[in-house]
């Protein structure tokens, strides 16, 4: 079908050449051209062959087809894609008692014909039913327990079921997780011992024990929290360090050939180790100094005898309050564009409110937005707050400092340029909180174009930092960019465990096991967690409000005013037509404007409103404003209660970068309508101000004081000057930022900043990096669609729609 010249290979070639990894040289194409010369030879062929080397999928091979009009290959490809097998009901496994009436179900789809085999093991299954959809084992014995597969044919076609396991009981049972299980004693099967419920600290070695008399002998089976633990296959279960993420529920599952048993629930506690209860006295540890430690004991208690004691049960620990910052940067103006963290930070998002986080995302920003918005963070926090920071985008780690980028960096980049991740640690600090979490989704290659050792300040010793990296020293973070999926690698995994109730160094070690069974990345990229957390910490502990109201009340005002959205409103034009104004927001940063007729004189035969005039500092693209759909309009993350019904007719507007906002948002609402008797179409415009919506409140674009003038303006961070509170007269005020402050260094004035839109501290690249004058900081760019995000589903084929951060 493609060996021709009108709408053939070369022409395919040209379609498939717009993306860079199957762009074919001029040699190639002659190599394939070539291929006419062999009696059997086929250029087409070659071509194709090609393609599948280098892992092109089918979508965009349609594609590419659809854009030549080739409608008989197209249809070829289509009509054979929709004639493959497909299961839509597979087997499950069963457990029955002797004598019941099993069935085992497989149901699959595709063209017409299709055979079943039943097997049982590697042995066919040759009776009735072992040809059919259901597969009926009547009646139930003993020979029938064991796994179950199916396959399906169409001629030389054939695709296998799941296995599923047919067990056999002979008296009423359960699995580890229902209550009222099976008693201590079945026929033929009796629990003599049962495992016992116990506290133990950090570091003991946990035994528990379950006996059992069965004919013949019995086989044991441990479970923890439902989840069976592998290799404990004994009586006896021996954890020889045990850890907090040892506490829970225990059970043993005892079975043999005929039967099958549950022992009781055991219910282990971990607390604090013997050692680190007892309380301190800190000595001069010099070079001749002797003594390392000294316990603290009660008069007339002997030492050893007051570590034996048994421990308390578990601390239940809480927040003060939970706070997070998430910026997502992927249209960077000179690296490569990213498309996964629109997606990545949504999700976060998402999960971390269902935590009850106050939660800021933010997309797209600049130096010195970045740096402002760090600052408003950090005004967030308190003592006992949890603070948690996630960053999505190009970054790079120096001498065990690692570097967020903006996406105004120059191309050759130094840490003048970037933002300082333990700088922000050590102001964190300051605050005292009760948690610090960073989960820092970025490259942590070496920067070459950077040799200068950053001094972030001394760390206090608060056993309450986590650091989370995406991946490991000197290696590359990933996001696979498909048609249906643009989440990085590091958020496809981090969102299946952040819920999760454990401790936040468990939850992610689970995440990092996660990613290691993923064939994908082993040997390209590892999650790294680096942690003094010494307690057992979790993203899901519980709000407990502290003392100090007024700290709370000015905290939840602050984090409010970033997300005041403008009010719904109805305008009424001349002409008799009503329309309604709303908004939602999507980011912190991005805010979504639909507009909606909700009356019409009868005489008027139809007509819409469009959003027009917009300032120059936000970010529209013309092409997807006024548009029928969220999707069409570029939004593909909004939940369906934040807009309209989509009987509701809606014209959908995107609004990108409301940090850059320094005024009240403007616009002019034009109403086309045209009247039954007329075909002109009239015109009507209202002009309406919104005030300041979102996070343009804070005025990010604007610079803040610095303590003093340091000779580097790294990320300025370490000299910025936090106030512990701000006062606020009404959310709705455009002037209700948090406080305000000047900007660093000894760079432009306060009266340049607010005149010239160019006016920002930011460092911009020189011939010497280490002085800067009154640099200026570079336009944002356009932003890039995005896809859905769908579950993990990554195969090899996939690898060249890697791109690291």
């Amino acid at each position: 079908m493609l060996d021709n010249c009108i709408c053939g290979w070369r022409q395919l070639a040209n379609a498939v050449g717009e993306h860079p990894q199957f762009r074919c040289s001029e040699k190639e194409l002659t190599s394939c051209s070539l291929q006419v010369l062999d009696a059997a030879g086929s250029p087409a062929r070659t071509f194709l062959a090609w393609l599948a080397d280098r892992g092109c999928p089918m979508d965009f091979l349609l594609h590419c087809l659809r854009k030549m009009d080739n409608k008989e290959a197209l249809q070829f490809l289509t009509t054979t894609g929709s004639e493959q097998i497909s299961i839509t009901v597979q087997p499950q496994s069963q457990q029955a008692s002797l004598g019941s009436r099993v069935v085992l179900t497989c149901r699959a789809s595709g063209p017409p014909g299709l055979s079943y085999q039943w097997f049982k093991g590697k042995e066919e299954i040759l009776h009735e039913t072992g040809s059919l959809a259901e597969l009926v084992l009547c009646p139930l014995g003993p020979a029938h327990q064991g796994y179950y597969i199916c396959r399906i044919n169409h001629g030389g076609q054939c695709l296998f079921s799941t296995w599923a396991h047919v067990r056999l009981l002979h008296s009423a049972g359960s699995s580890p997780g229902c209550s009222s299980l099976f008693p201590g004693s079945v026929s033929g099967l009796r629990i003599s011992q049962q495992p016992q419920t116990q506290a133990a600290s950090e570091g003991d070695v946990l035994v528990m024990k379950c006996k059992a008399e069965a004919n013949p002998p019995p086989q044991y089976e441990w479970y923890h929290n439902k989840m069976p633990i592998p290799q404990q296959k004994a009586c006896s279960l021996k954890i020889p360090c045990v850890t907090t993420e040892h506490r829970g529920e225990y059970r043993c599952k005892v079975f043999n050939l005929y039967h099958e048993a549950w022992s009781d629930t055991a219910t282990v506690t971990i607390g604090p180790s013997s050692v680190t209860d007892a309380s301190w006295v800190e000595v001069d540890r010099g070079l001749e100094s002797q003594e390392v430690q000294r316990l603290k004991t009660g008069l007339g208690i002997n030492p050893v005898q007051q570590m034996a004691q048994p421990p308390p049960a578990a601390k239940n620990f809480y927040a003060t309050d939970k706070v997070a910052l998430l910026i997502g940067n992927m249209n960077y103006l000179h690296h490569t564009q990213l498309t996964a963290p629109i997606s990545d930070v949504h999700e976060l998002t998402n999960l971390l409110r269902q935590m009850d986080f106050k939660v800021v995302s933010l997309l797209d920003l600049n130096w010195q937005e970045m740096n402002s918005a760090v600052t408003e963070f950090l005004l967030l926090l308190d003592k006992g707050v949890y603070g948690l920071l996630y960053f999505a985008g190009h970054g790079y780690e120096n001498y065990g400092n690692s570097f967020m980028v903006p996406i105004d960096a120059p191309a050759s980049y130094t840490s003048a340029h970037c933002l300082c991740v333990q700088r922000i640690l050590t102001r964190m600090q300051e605050k005292k909180t009760g948690l610090n979490v960073f989960l820092l989704d970025m490259c942590r290659k070496r920067n070459p174009n950077d040799d200068l050792i950053v001094q972030p300040g001394t760390l206090k010793v608060t056993a309450n930092i986590v650091f989370g990296y995406a991946t490991c020293v000197d290696a590359e973070a990933y996001e696979v960019k498909r048609e249906d999926v643009s989440n990085g690698i590091f958020i496809s995994f981090l969102k299946q465990r952040v819920c999760e109730d454990e401790k936040v160094t468990v939850m992610l070690d689970r995440v990092a096991e996660d990613m290691g069974r993923c064939a994908i990345t082993r040997g390209r990229q590892a999650l790294e967690l680096r942690s003094n957390l010494s307690e057992r910490r979790s993203l899901t502990d519980r709000i407990q409000p502290s003392d100090s109201s007024a700290s709370d009340s000015a905290r939840n005002l602050q984090w409010a005013v970033a997300h005041v959205l403008p009010e719904s409103r109805c305008l009424h034009f001349d002409c008799g037509v009503k329309v309604q104004l709303g908004f939602a927001a999507e980011f912190s940063n991005i805010m979504v404007i639909y507009t909606r007729i909700l009356e019409k004189p009868a005489e008027i035969d139809s007509c819409c409103a469009q959003l027009t005039d917009f300032p120059q500092e936000v970010d529209i693209d013309l092409k997807k404003s006024n548009q029928e759909t969220l999707f069409e309009a570029g939004c593909l993350l909004l939940i369906k209660e934040e807009v309209p019904s989509p009987e509701a007719q809606s014209l959908y507007t995107r609004i990108r970068s409301l940090q850059r906002l320094r005024r009240d948002l403007t616009f002019t609402v034009c109403l086309h309508y045209t009247y039954s008797n007329m075909d002109e179409e009239v015109q009507e415009r209202l002009p309406v101000t919104v005030g300041k919506p979102l996070v343009s409140k804070l005025n990010l674009h604007e610079p803040r004081t610095s303590r003093s003038c340091s000779a580097y303006s790294y990320s300025s961070l370490d000299s910025f000057n936090y106030l512990e509170c701000s006062s606020f007269t009404s959310v709705d005020s455009a002037v209700n930022t948090w406080p305000y402050h000047g900007q660093t260094g000894s760079a432009v004035s306060h009266s340049n900043s607010l005149t010239s839109p160019r006016s920002a501290n930011v460092p911009e690249e020189t011939d010497s990096p280490g002085v800067f004058d009154s640099p200026q900081p570079l336009t944002s760019s356009k932003s890039l669609p995005h896809c859905q995000v769908n579950e993990i589903n990554y195969k090899f084929s996939d690898m060249y729609n890697f791109h690291s951060f």
